[in-house]
């Protein structure tokens, strides 16, 4: 049997109304999975399901929470981050809707890694996982319990890259659903989402006009080319640093300089992390970086830049505004660094909008159902999200826009379908 759950660890309750509107705030904008938590209440898919979460709490991710809970599932949710979450959020989830939340923004990694060993010990049969630390603990610290997990989904790409990992080596012991690689999710959160939450922290840190700095991109996948693409339009000159030829060749081809990051550390106003890779900015570039250069991180764990470096050769460190470190160097010059190193977009802004979490969250909730109705089924293998259900999601989001589309004609359909039809 599942150990009791504590009472819910969250900073203060007393917060819950003001949580309440702004998880309504964004139900208002996310009708796909406001559609499937009306089918789920009628359907109740994951009656008797237990599900441990770990994610960003936020009004977002409640909503998600809310949904699986609506199918019937016995639940609990912990943040994925120290610092990431929204209290008041946390606090409405627990009072207005009786949700074991384990989730205090500012947390020390100590409690943190607690939590995580309680989503594990709550011996779940789903793991609804951002990052991967809930599956690593399944894996480390309860491998007696990991032949009844039914399967798990991820959320980021830095999870999916460590799930790839026991794949390769045939130690994934349960079916795992890489969330992040559904064409409805990183298609549009990465690119939309993260594009826009990045640059919006990075302005409400420092309040600082983007047009007319050299912003250095680190990485040019889905995230990549979003922050790429919101920097060019508020005015920005792009520089981006990739270790892989194709991305950096499509890069050129959008527009930007590309170049390694040796050259592009003396050139750069703002540096945005954003690899899923570990110190990919580090001491030799933090030497002749500008007087007065940002570095942020927008991927999912803390050491994209070296930060515990950049603490080291600091002789101070000051905090001129909240999520802002200016350390100062031996030679006079200041780096400013983000959020301690940490996703800079959930921290010093609220994270993606509703609307493009909408449909990943969706993804989310079709995930578990589906591991759910396919439980024995599956090989213990990484998998995306049948086609079929990602492309539904589309139309579902289409359609609650107000649009539509062009239907295929027999005739078209005949010609899609024949081999022998040309000049």
């Amino acid at each position: 049997m599942p150990i009791t759950l504590p009472s819910p660890e969250i900073n203060d309750i007393d917060l819950a109304p003001q949580g309440k509107k702004q998880i309504d705030w964004a139900l208002q904008d996310m009708p796909v999975l406001q559609s499937i938590r009306e089918r789920f209440l009628k359907e109740q898919p994951l009656k008797g399901v237990r599900i441990s979460s770990c994610g960003h709490m936020t009004k977002e991710l409640a909503a998600l929470a809310i949904t699986i809970q609506a199918g019937g599932a016995d639940s609990m949710v912990i943040a994925s981050n120290p610092i990431t979450t929204q209290d008041d959020v946390a606090a409405s989830l627990v009072k207005d809707y009786g949700l074991a939340i384990y989730a205090q923004r500012g947390e020390s990694v100590d409690t943190y890694r607690r939590h995580v060993q309680l989503a594990v010990d709550f011996e779940p049969h789903i793991i609804m996982d951002d990052g991967g630390d809930v599956c690593a603990a399944m894996k480390n610290t309860r491998p007696d319990w990991c032949d009844s997990v039914w399967g798990s989904t991820e959320e980021t790409t830095a999870g999916i890259t460590r799930l790839k990992a026991l794949d390769a080596q045939n130690a994934l012991p349960w079916p795992a659903i890489g969330v992040n690689e559904s064409k409805t999710k990183h298609l549009f959160d990465n690119r939309y989402g993260t594009g826009q939450s990045t640059l919006d922290s990075i302005m409400r840190a420092c309040n600082i006009l983007i047009a007319g700095k050299t912003v250095v991109i680190m990485g040019y996948g889905w995230c990549g080319r979003g922050c790429a693409m919101r920097a060019k339009g508020l005015g920005a000159n792009v520089i981006v640093c990739e270790v892989d030829h194709m991305k950096a060749l499509e890069a050129v081809m959008d527009g930007y300089r590309v170049m390694p990051i040796s050259e592009a550390s003396t050139l750069g106003d703002i540096f945005i992390c954003i690899t899923s890779n570990k110190h990919v900015i580090d001491t030799p570039h933090f030497a002749v970086m500008k007087d007065q250069a940002i570095i942020c991180n927008a991927g999912h764990q803390n050491w994209e830049f070296n930060y515990d470096a950049l603490k080291a050769c600091s002789v101070t460190v000051t905090e001129p505004r909240p999520y802002v470190e200016g350390c100062v160097q031996a030679d006079g010059r200041t780096i400013y660094a983000l959020s301690q190193g940490r996703l800079v977009n959930l921290t010093a802004a609220e994270g993606h909008p509703a609307s493009v979490m909408d449909m990943s969250f969706a993804n989310q909730a079709l995930a578990v159902e589906y591991l759910v109705k396919n439980k024995g089924n599956l090989g213990n293998h990484l998998m995306t999200l049948p086609a079929e259900l990602d492309y539904n999601i589309a139309k579902l989001k289409l359609a609650s826009m107000g649009i539509a589309i062009d239907s295929m004609t027999p005739a078209m359909l005949e010609y899609m379908s024949s081999w022998n039809m040309g000049t």
